[in-house]
C-alpha cells in the first residue's frame, strides 16, 4: 500500500483536476511546483474553512476525510461527496472531514486560464533595487539580471526579500504598470514610481497578458508567473490607501530565464 502522504497528495491532485476539468498529469506534484503558486498562475487560490465539520456550501469544495486522510470533492447543503478518487481503496464513503477548502478566484472578473497573449509593446521607465528587506529602493539606469535569482544588488536576488521562498517561483523580478500608479494618483493617493517597491516600472503593456507567458525585457527573457498583488505590508511601508487603490493592479511577478542586462528605455514584449 502507498504511504498515507502519497495518497493524500495524489487524492488532492485528482480532486483539483476534477474541479478544473484537467487531466491528472496536468496538476503538478509537490516536487514539480508550489501548488499555491500554480493555482495563482490561473487566478485561483484555496481558501481555508474555519469550521470544516459544520461547513455547508452550494458548490464544490475540497474536504480532507478524517479517517483516511485523503481528499474528496464535496457539494451541497448538507454536503455530500460527489467525487472521491480513493473510494475503491477506502471501501466506504466517509463523511467526516477535518479540513476543508474552497477553490476561489482571486479576481472574479478574470478567467482561470493563463494569458493568451498581447500585441502591445511596452517600455521600461524605471529600474529599482533594494539591498535589504524593507530597505529604501534605489533607482539605477541599468541592472544585471541573473537566471533564477533576479537583479544583481536586489534583496530578492540573494534570497533576502520579505517574501523570498527558495522553493518558490516568481520572486526574481517584479513589474508594475506606470498607468496603474497614475490611476492611483488620480484617486488621491500620491505614490512615486520608486515607492511602489517593484523592480521595473513599465508603460504601454498590459502585464496581466504576460501571466503564463514568456516575455522579453531588453535582452533578458522572463516568464510571467502571477500577479504581484498589494498587501498590508506594502501599505505599511508606504501610505494609507495604497492597498485599496492597487487591488489587481499591483503588477507582475516573473522568473528570469536567461542572464542579461536591463536598461531604462528597453522594450517589453511578449514572445511567441
Amino acid at each position: 500500500m502507498a504511504p498515507v502522504d502519497d495518497l493524500k497528495e495524489t487524492s488532492l491532485r485528482a480532486c483539483l483536476a476534477h474541479m478544473l476539468n484537467l487531466g491528472f498529469s496536468e496538476v503538478p506534484t509537490q516536487r514539480e511546483a508550489n501548488l499555491d503558486q500554480w493555482l495563482a498562475l490561473r487566478n485561483l487560490g484555496l481558501v481555508p474553512v474555519a469550521s470544516a465539520e459544520s461547513f455547508e456550501w452550494p458548490g464544490r469544495f475540497l474536504g480532507l476525510k478524517r479517517d483516511s486522510s485523503t481528499w474528496a470533492v464535496f457539494f451541497g447543503v448538507p454536503p455530500g461527496i460527489i467525487y472521491d478518487p480513493m473510494a475503491e481503496l477506502n471501501g466506504k464513503e466517509e463523511m467526516a472531514v477535518e479540513a476543508a477548502f474552497v477553490l476561489a478566484k482571486h479576481d472574479l472578473r478574470r478567467g482561470t486560464q493563463p494569458g493568451s497573449g498581447t500585441e502591445s509593446v511596452g517600455t521600461v521607465e524605471l529600474i529599482a533595487v533594494a539591498t535589504e528587506a524593507e530597505g529604501p529602493m534605489q533607482e539605477v539606469s541599468m541592472a544585471e539580471a541573473i537566471k533564477g535569482r533576479g537583479l544583481l544588488g536586489d534583496r530578492y536576488a540573494r534570497g533576502a526579500g520579505t517574501f523570498s521562498n527558495p522553493r518558490g517561483r516568481g520572486y526574481d523580478l517584479t513589474l508594475v504598470e506606470a498607468e496603474a500608479l497614475e490611476e492611483l494618483s488620480a484617486k488621491g493617493v500620491e505614490l512615486a514610481p520608486i515607492e511602489a517597491r517593484r523592480n521595473l516600472v513599465v508603460r504601454g503593456i498590459a502585464l496581466d497578458d504576460l501571466i503564463g507567458r514568456r516575455f522579453q525585457v531588453g535582452e533578458v527573457e522572463c516568464f510571467g508567473q502571477r500577479r504581484c498583488e498589494p498587501c498590508a505590508h506594502l501599505e505599511r511601508l508606504t501610505q494609507p490607501g495604497v492597498l485599496r487603490g492597487l487591488v489587481h493592479r499591483g503588477g507582475l511577478r516573473a522568473d528570469v530565464l536567461f542572464d542579461g542586462e536591463i536598461r531604462t528605455g528597453d522594450r517589453v514584449e511578449a514572445l511567441p
